[in-house]
């Protein structure tokens, strides 16, 4: 086994077998760890996300007075999705969510505008996420600060691998911290609201520092306007993100699996609505001032905790580590939607396929490259990536659940007109929070998935057509035979040697019709040195000689080959190649690619196959080869 399988079995694991893959899937407790995470970790930053954007305009006390009316309005809009992807879990078990509701009963192209909404909202999860589960370790440890970008990009990498290694074995290692995080929030939640209701927790003084920073002593502080209060509701709808994830995974879990992923829906919105609300009311009453270097859970713990104390601690490390999995559900459902989407020819066959633990791999790994890319680029400043981040998602729920409008007017199920009256209110809604968004925050960052998403589209269909003209290509006609052809067996030679001696070998054990060795020469004497050689090892082959005064191999060859092929109009010329295989992938570029040059040219050729015969440089085995023979004719 070699270094690299090595490797790769220790990071990874052994390999599972096809027929294993209904053991790897998740019951509900561990399914709502893997899926539920990005939903449930967004109450971290979404209400501070709202407070950054009113704080420099309307001061602490208008800005902490929109918490509440916010949170009430964006849990009307998860009651409202939440309903709608319920349906969608029965009615398309499969999985696949919006894309393959909106491609089943919108059409193509609505389909893939879902299906890169869903991606695009994939990829910012895990850079979102990665990137406030960092802020939340650095607001208690701020020396890493400066160091934030490589802490992401770390973490990127841990769960690509925790990953590779199969959903099942990354969802039981990643539950616990889920689980830790749901009672630590709790407890923040319960035990402030106890102590601020009881007079044992006083209202936290305000940081002027802060607020003087961010409102140029009080210079832009002008009031609050309907486009104010749009922009920092836009900011705390990203506590729906991941609402979608459970029901493009229901494949994912046990039996009967479109009851199990309902029940764990039903179970995350309640998480999620009653947490999100929760640190709304607790903000409310305790006041804290938001910060870019302290997370408002940090401060707020501290209050309620009464310093750095273990539960503390516990509160931080645990919204840490919720963040940094909510990137597991990207890494559950980008894989699985994108194999879908490229099962349909939309994106690369080999997103489709599965690896050797049963996930599909390659999905993984694009991921977690893209998401990186992405923290470099914005300095894994979760501020500044928030805005790109709703577009995608409110974008996926208006077309999932317009779709599912139209699904109950083709199926008409039992009371299918209440469902479709609660999808109808849902897509409008949803429709209107995007325009919400992309109005509010489109100079902030969100033009980029609006500009994104139709460039996404367009590579979709560039790639089906391509898959389309393959297909034609490939087509065989009913009248379609096949014929019998000439063959032509050409073997360039640069000199005698093993390697040339094993092509010749090859050659003739294919019985040619014709076989001749071609080599290219620069002077008479290099002509006269080939033909001695020759002769010297009685190679029982034609040997042809082509000049080259310019010292190039690849034209004066292919011209023999073209002057041979033109002798014979049913000719099939296959050209054997003698390649060097080295020991050491260092030691590749001290050999001449010449052969690897005549390979890229020659694919294209018409009624030409290429094939090569490797020598293995460490390997001193003698050839069999042939006994010397007569010269054939």
């Amino acid at each position: 086994m070699s270094t690299g399988s090595r490797l790769k079995r220790i990071f990874v694991g052994d390999p599972l077998a096809s027929d294993q893959e209904h053991h790897q899937r998740l019951g509900k407790a561990v399914a709502l760890a893997v899926f539920a995470s990005d939903a449930i970790s967004s109450t971290a930053y979404a209400s501070q996300e709202i407070l950054l954007v009113l704080l420099p305009f309307v001061g602490l006390s208008v800005a902490l007075g929109q918490l509440i009316p916010i949170s009430i309005i964006v849990m009307v809009l998860l009651v409202l999705v939440m309903t709608s992807y319920r349906q969608t879990i029965f009615a398309y078990p499969s999985g696949g969510g919006s894309y393959i509701v909106s491609r089943e009963n919108l059409g193509e192209m609505p389909g893939l505008v879902a299906g890169a909404s869903l991606l695009v909202d994939y990829i910012l999860t895990v850079a979102v996420s990665v990137s406030a589960g960092v802020a939340a370790i650095t607001s208690a440890f701020p020396e890493l600060f400066p160091e934030r970008v490589y802490l992401c990009l770390g973490f990127v990498t841990i769960m690509m691998l925790a990953n590779l290694r199969g959903l099942k074995e990354s969802g039981r290692l990643f539950a616990g911290p889920t689980y830790v995080y749901v009672l630590a929030l709790s407890s923040l939640i319960v035990v402030g609201l106890i102590r601020s209701y009881t007079g044992h927790l006083a209202v936290l003084p305000e940081n002027r520092q802060v607020i003087d920073d961010v409102t140029n002593n009080g210079a832009l502080v002008t009031g609050l306007t309907v486009m104010l209060f749009m922009r920092a509701f836009a900011s705390g709808a990203v506590a729906l993100t991941g609402v979608e994830a459970i029901s493009n995974g229901v494949p994912a879990f046990r039996k009967p699996e479109s009851r199990n992923a309902a029940t764990t829906l039903v179970w995350m919105g309640l998480i999620l609505g009653i947490s999100f609300f929760g640190i709304s009311v607790l903000g409310t009453r305790l006041r804290p001032t938001p910060s870019e270097t302290e997370t408002l859970l940090s401060t707020m713990g501290r209050a309620v905790f009464n310093g750095e104390t273990i539960p503390y601690y516990v509160l931080q490390f645990s919204t840490f580590a919720i963040l940094i999995l909510a990137a597991n559900t990207a890494f559950a459902d980008f894989p699985r939607v994108s194999s879908i989407i490229a099962s349909d020819g939309y994106m690369p066959r080999q997103l489709s396929n599965r690896g050797d633990r049963l996930v599909f791999s390659n999905g993984v790994v694009s991921l977690a490259a893209v998401a990186g890319a992405l923290i470099v680029a914005f300095g894994g400043n979760t501020s500044r990536l928030i805005p790109l981040y709703a577009v995608g998602v409110f974008c996926g729920f208006t077309l999932s659940q317009y779709g599912m409008v139209v699904h109950h007017s083709k199926v008409r199920e039992p009371n299918w007109r209440r469902h479709q009256a609660v999808n109808l209110v849902g897509a409008i809604a949803t429709l209107v929070v995007l325009g919400v968004i992309i109005v509010s925050k489109f100079t902030k960052g969100a033009w980029i998935p609006v500009a994104l998403i139709p460039f996404i589209v367009l590579n979709f269909k560039l790639i089906n057509r391509h898959y389309m003209r393959v297909r034609r290509a490939l087509a065989v006609p009913p009248d379609l035979r096949v014929a019998r052809h000439a063959h032509t067996v050409i073997v360039p030679v640069g000199k005698v040697n093993r390697g040339v001696l094993r092509a010749i070998a090859y050659a003739r054990s294919m019985t040619p019709d014709r076989l001749i060795a071609v080599s290219v020469v620069t002077s008479p004497e290099e002509q006269h040195a080939m033909e001695d050689a020759w002769e010297r090892h009685r190679i029982p082959v034609e040997l042809r000689t082509v000049f080259s005064p310019y010292r190039d191999l690849t034209g004066p060859l292919l011209k023999v080959i073209d002057e041979l092929d033109a002798e014979r109009s049913d000719d099939v010329v296959t050209v054997v190649l003698s390649e060097f295989v080295v020991e050491h992938w260092w030691e590749q570029p001290l050999h001449n690619q010449s052969a690897l040059l005549l390979r890229t040219r020659l694919r294209r050729r018409r009624n030409t196959v290429v094939t090569s015969v490797p020598v293995l440089v460490g390997d001193h085995q003698d050839d069999e080869l042939d006994s010397p023979a007569p010269r054939e004719g």
